[in-house]
């Protein structure tokens, strides 16, 4: 004789603490999320679900996830859910949960005991391909397991949404911005935040503060890397970002053309000035691979050896050329098309470089080594 399992508000409860919210990646019934909870007596169920605000962009994903947990509960009937919405004092305390009770929000990577790598990608010109190294290691990088985040700091030339494949608005609550998520990497932009492709006219204070909007309003969650797509040369952002994260590692992108490497030196050479250690360097479009298996070098060859060499003796430690990313239609496909090439097509030549670069990227621990200490060491 076979007894039917009858479910239980507790068993309930604990399939709920299974569900995520997407936005914030913590379980509802740690964020306050779950309004009741009803077991009748046919067992079937009803759940309520406070969202963040009325017009979450997650609400289908949040009710469809919360659907999917509670009917592999044992003994569950038909699952109901409906969706109610957080007032001020629910999101007030809601911030208060992930962020504190600072008045002012502060920025996390900046702390002293933040765990996050922070990576600078750099250029000394503009049409290197230094964001489509940023979303390809961002990706490959999430890929491998890590929570990755993006802040597309090129503020006049942002394309890092695009490259993504998403056209996402962030959710605010309270003063939190929750960034979307996209081949699992968390991105900002400013593009998020303009009608179409109006271009952005700001000075150097507007600048500053959007970023440290981005970096401090922006709920990033618990991050392995932030990677930062900055803008060509060595201007406002760059200088706004090592004041705001005194900590973040430079990492150069160029070509093997040699006047192009000449102004990548300027860009990593800007870290003698910030105390900033540099990541490496990365060249790009380094070679054609054709069909009779021969290469062809459009760009030259050898810059992006160069430019490590010379940083090398710049900064008086060692800077290595991390890698060499193959210039093939693959690449420029993924950019465009919103699906990076280290997923589209991560067998292809520049998908197994840029892979491989993020696969010595995620297996770095921190340390003082190439970290400029400001020690002059002339004799007088």
């Amino acid at each position: 004789m076979t007894t039917a399992v009858t479910p239980n508000e507790s068993a309930v409860r604990a399939a709920l603490s299974t569900v995520r919210d997407p936005e914030i990646g913590k379980p509802i019934t740690d964020l306050g999320m779950v309004k009741s909870v009803a077991v009748n007596d046919d067992a079937s169920i009803d759940v309520a679900v406070y969202l963040t605000t009325s017009g979450c962009p997650m609400r289908g994903e949040i009710s469809g996830r919360v659907q999917t947990a509670v009917s592999d509960v044992p003994g569950a009937g038909e699952v109901r859910v409906t969706l109610d919405v957080m007032d001020d004092q629910q999101r007030s305390e809601l911030r208060k949960k992930l962020r504190g009770d600072s008045a002012e929000p502060v920025i996390p990577f900046a702390q002293p005991g933040s765990l996050t790598r922070v990576y600078t990608v750099a250029s000394g010109k503009g049409g290197v391909g230094k964001s489509s190294v940023t979303v390809n290691l961002a990706c490959a990088l999430a890929e491998r397991g890590l929570s990755v985040g993006v802040l597309d700091a090129d503020i006049y030339g942002h394309s890092v949404p695009r490259m993504l494949g998403s056209d996402a608005k962030p959710t605010q609550v309270e003063k939190m911005i929750m960034p979307p998520i996209s081949h699992g990497v968390r991105f900002i932009s400013i593009g998020q935040f303009t009608s179409g492709n109006t271009p952005v006219t700001w000075r150097g204070p507007m600048l500053h503060r959007a970023l440290q909007q981005f970096l401090a309003d922006v709920y990033w969650g618990d991050l392995d890397v932030l990677l930062l797509d900055l803008p060509p040369g060595t201007g406002d952002v760059a200088i706004s970002i090592a004041q705001l994260i005194p900590g973040a590692e430079i990492l150069v992108v160029t070509t093997p053309q040699q006047a192009a490497a000449e102004v990548a030196e300027r860009a990593g050479a800007i870290a003698l000035q910030t105390r900033q250690k540099i990541l490496g360097v990365v060249e790009n479009m380094s070679w054609m691979e054709l069909p009779d298996g021969t290469r062809m070098e459009p760009f030259g060859s050898g810059g992006g050896q160069v430019v490590a060499d010379r940083l090398t003796q710049m900064v008086g430690a060692q800077v290595d050329l991390l890698g060499q990313v193959p210039l093939e239609p693959a690449l420029r496909k993924g950019g465009d098309a919103g699906t990076p090439v280290v997923l589209a097509e991560p067998d292809s030549a520049s998908g197994t470089a840029l892979r491989a670069i993020a696969n010595a990227l995620a297996v770095r621990r921190r340390g003082l080594a190439g970290m400029s200490l400001g020690i002059d060491t002339t004799r007088h």
